[in-house]
């Protein structure tokens, strides 16, 4: 549809792309390798404790850190176990405390952070942090090398930890000390919990006195095991204190495991989770290097069953890979779900659909994309996807007005990679036609359609991905008309009209469409601004704000705005809101736009979408971006080098081999929110796809 009103024209958009470029390559850090190897440089501790690791399971369980060893969050640990898979998520060993005793000196390899200092500082004697299937810190002691290993098992609550010895020194002591924290992710343990231990063979088994709570087993092997418990008071969380939440805890220690050895020689400490009346396996038989082996193939197999062409996408479907688990739908049935990130996320309806045509679809895991299509569409109400399911095992939550759009997006996208009719035509066509009824209709929320176009929600509530809202201040009000959510709507009705069984049906939808298309421009095209207003409030009011919201009605298979219009809207999201990291959430040009996004959950909330750089975004620009130019090599060019800040800050910053959620709206664009985002891989992988392919 042509939009009323007179648009600006260019004269040359190559000249404004060439000048675009020269700030992109500007406005980032110099280029580095694409190494995993990250040197130990001890005039860098501030900058290293902000460098964080993550190993992740099938279960949702996880292993996360600094390249120091040293916690900075409160969900940070040794073992993160899924009570109930994926979520309910306990950390039950947190740290340990390493000493190494050489004749009469003692070296302790720890780094545990207090309100005043660093204690111990084993970063001394840390030379090197290194990230494959496993995490491994290289020491170096006067003449003796410890190389330190972390492997998660992929179906398992279950983490070895080896301890290779090697160099000059003949004789040694080795010792041990587990700090057990065994307490919900989200909250801190005191001293004033109450804890028990058995040891049994040298095996230690940790528990909290509530029968139905986890249970901590650790075994070391050429260890003996010494009672000693004993708390640890008041570490300190830093990546806590910056968001304004509690940041202090209590850990215990229940004793050390010692060992005498002679170099060359390794230790490994096995740690298992159970909860209830579980049993843990034979940790004795555990081997470390066969774990090491296990994970290692199965990078190569879903490298080789993604066609990962080059180290970065080698990276990306590696890193896509933590982010698919399964959900325990009941006690004998299971099926697929994505976390939307770590570390407090889990499977939330927006973000899984989102991201599962990049997680999935882009790396030849069609079987896993059908089930998690499945499991959505089983919890489908009154027309609506979850938002997201309960983090302890509750009912489903539906509060938001996208998840069932893009849910229809991603049944399509599954159709068109995999041609499976069956499935679609017998077990999500109906869910389709479910949810468009519903919309059409009316469902929760007061979403329903109006001249065409989907309404939803009132001042009081949040139900696009806007959705900040804190103190009972929402933020980005967007209740009424907002302009992806009826992008999406055009979409899903073009879909329906395309893939409806009946003849009659088929029409019914392409002539909704037509209705909505042409109310969608005369609504939402700005004259001025030569691009689409953001909502069409309740009132009637129009938030015309530049936000990245209308890129959707460019980069999805089925666009209201011809292609001039197309273009229009590319080039003011370019020159508005386009950074190195994704696009901004609003025009620095706006009086309500926020640089940085930084304090307590008030402050932090009143920026999360009122500038903060969001990197998911880059994926729809950049389809966006190609589409307009046709896919021309200059594009695919240009293209490659915007999303190559992305790929050296996933190689990098932050969370090493994953891509955060959010960045600062001012450089130089500070990472922040969950350090691995799933649907900011997926975008960045399916970026990189549509560029090559």
């Amino acid at each position: 549809m042509r939009p009323p009103g007179p648009i600006t024209e260019e004269a040359d958009f190559g000249e404004e792309l060439t000048k675009e470029m020269d700030f992109l390559m500007t406005d980032t850090m110099p280029t580095a390798s694409n190494s995993r190897v990250i040197p130990i440089v001890e005039s860098e501790i501030e900058n290293l404790l902000q460098k964080e690791w993550l190993l992740a399971n099938r279960r949702g369980s996880y292993v996360s850190g600094t390249v120091l060893g040293c916690n900075t969050r409160r969900y940070h640990g040794l073992l993160i176990a899924s009570l109930h898979p994926p979520v309910e998520r306990f950390v039950t060993l947190s740290n340990l405390l390493e000493t190494v005793t050489i004749g009469e000196r003692k070296y302790e390899l720890s780094n545990f952070e207090f309100s005043d200092r660093l204690h111990p500082q084993g970063y001394r004697y840390l030379k090197e942090f290194r990230r494959d299937s496993g995490v491994h810190f290289r020491y170096e002691l006067d003449g003796l090398t410890v190389i330190k290993s972390i492997y998660l098992a992929y179906e398992q609550d279950l983490v070895a930890i080896t301890y290779q010895f090697s160099g000059t020194v003949q004789e040694l002591q080795f010792s041990l000390m587990p700090l057990v924290a065994l307490r919900d992710f989200h909250g801190l343990q005191s001293s004033s919990t109450s804890l028990n231990m058995e040891v049994e063979h040298d095996m230690v088994t940790a528990r909290v006195m509530d029968p139905h709570g986890p249970t901590v087993h650790l075994y070391c092997d050429k260890a003996k095991f010494e009672r000693g418990a004993d708390w640890w008071y008041a570490m300190h969380y830093r990546q806590e204190t910056a968001r304004g939440q509690h940041d202090y805890e209590d850990v215990w220690a229940p004793g050390h495991f010692r060992a005498a050895l002679s170099a060359p020689a390794t230790v490994t400490l096995c740690v298992q989770a159970t909860t209830g009346l579980q049993r843990p396996g034979p940790l004795h038989e555990v081997r470390a290097d066969e774990m090491a082996s296990a994970l290692q193939q199965r990078t190569e197999q879903i490298c080789r069953q993604a066609q990962a062409r080059d180290a970065d996408h080698r990276a990306l479907v590696k890193a896509a890979d933590q982010f698919i688990v399964k959900r325990n739908i009941s006690d004998t049935q299971e099926s697929v779900s994505i976390l939307a990130g770590f570390h407090w996320f889990a499977d939330w309806g927006r973000d899984t659909f989102i991201g599962l045509p990049g997680l999935l679809l882009s790396t030849g895991r069609e079987a896993e994309a059908r089930e998690v299509l499945l499991t959505f569409a089983q919890a489908l109400d009154q027309g609506m996807i979850p938002s997201r399911f309960d983090d302890y095992g509750g009912a489903p939550h539906y509060n938001a007005v996208d998840a069932s759009l893009w849910f229809i997006h991603s049944a399509y996208q599954y159709l068109l990679a995999t041609g499976d009719q069956a499935t679609f035509r017998e077990k999500l066509l109906p869910v389709l036609a479910e949810i468009v009824r519903h919309y059409q209709g009316g469902t929760r929320f007061h979403i329903h359609a109006d001249d065409g176009l989907i309404s939803a929600g009132d001042p009081q509530t949040q139900l696009t991905w806007m959705d900040a809202r804190c103190n009972g201040i929402s933020f980005t009000p967007r209740h009424g008309k907002p302009v992806e959510i009826n992008a999406l709507w055009i979409n899903a009705l073009h879909i329906m009209a395309e893939t409806a069984t009946e003849a009659q049906e088929r029409e019914k939808f392409a002539r909704m469409a037509g209705t909505a298309e042409q109310n969608f421009v005369r609504l939402f095209w700005n004259c001025q601004n030569n691009c689409l207003n953001d909502c069409i409030l309740s009132d009637g009011t129009v938030d015309a704000a530049i936000r990245p919201n209308q890129i959707f009605a460019v980069s999805l298979p089925f666009s209201p705005l011809d292609e001039k219009y197309q273009l229009s809207v590319v080039r003011v999201v370019r020159d508005e809101l386009l950074t190195p990291y994704g696009l901004r959430s609003l025009s620095p040009r706006d009086s309500r736009y926020r640089g940085h996004y930084i304090g307590d959950q008030f402050q932090r909330d009143s920026a999360y979408h009122q500038g903060t750089v969001w990197a998911f975004l880059i994926g729809p620009f950049i389809e966006a971006f190609l589409k307009v130019h046709r896919f021309s090599q200059q594009a695919r060019s240009e293209a490659a080098e915007m999303i190559e800040p992305l790929l050296r800050h996933l190689n990098e910053d932050a969370c090493l081999g994953s891509v955060s959620e959010i960045f600062d709206g001012d450089w130089p664009h500070r990472p922040n929110g969950c350090v691995a985002q799933a649907w900011s891989i997926a975008e960045l992988l399916r970026a990189k796809l549509l560029i090559q392919s």
